[in-house]
């Protein structure tokens, strides 16, 4: 198996060395906006432990974390009246995984509604604001 690169974007996020719109953060994940959403509210959960995916992931890790994969899901199905949430989470090259600290896609879907193509362009900073704004709010209700 691969070697943890602690240098890998989300670890850098984890340090404060790049910024992020974070909307929860405990002793054991952060979650935060992805900056290429595929849809309003589009956010990232992780670990703060580093793990590089799902394969090499401690099962403590995990049962911490999928606790917030859930609060998160919740708040956002609220935050963005959206009919469903899709969560993905991708496992090496083949399995279309391009950041390498385990993570989890959190999506408000909204029916007939496609995802946005990850297309590698980044979103307005003030929409990502906004939209962590009404996900913060909803994660305190």
């Amino acid at each position: 198996m691969t070697a943890y690169d602690t240098n890998n974007i989300f670890a850098k996020i984890l340090r404060g060395e790049i910024p992020a719109h974070r909307v929860y953060e405990d002793d054991d994940a952060v979650a935060f906006m992805d900056v290429m959403p595929q849809a309003n509210g589009h956010t990232l959960v992780i670990p703060k432990t580093p793990s590089r995916n799902i394969l090499d992931a401690a099962p403590q890790t995990l049962s911490r974390l999928l606790p917030v994969v859930q609060k998160v899901a919740a708040a956002a199905k609220e935050a963005f009246e959206a009919d469903g949430v899709t969560v993905m989470q991708f496992n090496e090259p083949a399995a279309g995984q391009t950041v390498y600290h385990l993570h989890f896609h959190v999506i408000p879907r909204v029916e007939g509604q496609p995802l946005k193509p990850h297309s590698g362009t980044m979103e307005d900073q003030g929409v990502l604001a906004a939209n962590a704004e009404k996900l913060r709010k909803a994660l305190k209700g």
